[in-house]
């Protein structure tokens, strides 16, 4: 009778072990564990090396024996305090996924999306986040009052914020120099002879929001500040149409919208086409993102650009870099906005 021979991989007793992965490499287990673990301290030439040897033996880490060793998970939760609405409607959650989807492409990491919309699901988060369920937290859409960032301080998780609660905000975060993008939306609009220019802001409880707003005030140099052409909205289609209505209804002079977002000023075309008046020729309008909406609306949208994949990518190396080595100081980045001109200034 003929006998089927056993390959080494189907022996129980031939699994690459991590010993064996040191000596082939040359380098102590130390050394093999830091760079499975892909933590720092470990030279490009060792690095090297143990890799080759995971490559040449078909090393696969034990994930259950690591989690108990190393505390880790491998996952990452990505926290967005907004409905599931404003993710699909609005092209800056989705750009931002992209981003960090990007950032973990290259590593063992898995992303956790996790959407927070009443506080009993910020509490049942605050319980899961408590309990080390992931390795670290990238926070997008960030308000002033979210307890959120102070949880994530006092339980020592690493975390990553896109954006910032104030400019005094204690924990690492990557976010567009929106003040200055929104002053050079208003200075174009000037310069094309536009005089009583509105604004419609986000909401105020969000840092992104009162930088753009700052911006508008400071381009216009305006003491005090004409608060009639200034009106609140919440980032959504619905919000720029409410408040276009309320700026044409008290200020019927208004040659000129710079809305906070593109979302909200394709919602002020929309009222402004509606109201008769031409854009740019009665009103120009500018709106902030250059996300795909501005380069669809009619005319085609001049916007201010923010990186918004490219925040994505650099949030997530930076909270890599936080979870592999804990007692890196916070990091504050600001990436440079561009305004972005077409048809409707």
């Amino acid at each position: 009778m003929s006998r089927v021979a056993k390959s080494p991989a189907s022996r129980g007793s031939t699994r690459p072990t991590l010993e064996a992965v040191a000596a082939r490499a040359g380098v102590g287990r130390g050394t093999v564990s830091r760079v499975v673990n892909g933590s720092q301290g470990v030279s490009a030439k060792a690095r090297a090396a143990v890799q080759k040897a995971i490559a040449e033996l078909g090393y696969v880490p034990n994930r259950a024996a690591r989690t108990l060793v190393t505390s880790r998970t491998d996952s990452v939760a990505l926290v967005i305090p907004e409905a599931e609405t404003r993710l699909v409607a609005e092209p800056y959650f989705s750009d931002t996924i992209r981003g960090v989807t990007a950032g973990l492409a290259d590593t063992d990491m898995q992303l956790l999306l996790i959407l927070v919309r009443t506080a009993k699901e910020r509490e049942r988060l605050a319980t899961y986040l408590s309990a080390q369920r992931v390795d670290g937290v990238l926070l997008v859409s960030v308000h002033r009052d979210d307890p959120l960032p102070n949880l994530l301080e006092t339980i020592d998780m690493p975390a990553v914020l896109g954006g910032r609660r104030s400019d005094r905000e204690p924990l690492s975060y990557v976010h567009a120099d929106n003040e200055s993008g929104a002053r050079a939306a208003v200075e174009h609009l000037l310069g094309r002879g536009r005089r009583a220019i509105a604004t419609i802001t986000g909401p105020l409880d969000m840092e992104a929001a009162r930088a753009r707003l700052d911006g508008h005030r400071k381009a216009l140099g305006a003491e005090p500040p004409d608060t009639s052409l200034v009106a609140q909205a919440d980032f959504t289609e619905e919000g720029g149409i409410r408040a276009m209505r309320a700026l044409l209804e008290r200020r019927p002079d208004v040659d000129a919208v710079f809305a906070a977002s593109d979302v909200m000023a394709a919602g002020a075309m929309q009222v402004l086409r509606e109201a008769g008046r031409r854009v740019p020729e009665d009103v120009a309008v500018v709106g902030f993102d250059d996300s795909i909406v501005a380069r669809h609306t009619d005319p085609p949208m001049t916007s201010v650009r923010q990186p918004i994949e490219e925040m994505g990518r650099t949030m997530t190396r930076m909270l890599l870099d936080e979870i592999a080595d804990p007692g890196l100081p916070h990091r504050h980045v600001a990436l440079a906005t561009e305004l972005v001109v077409r048809e409707s200034s």
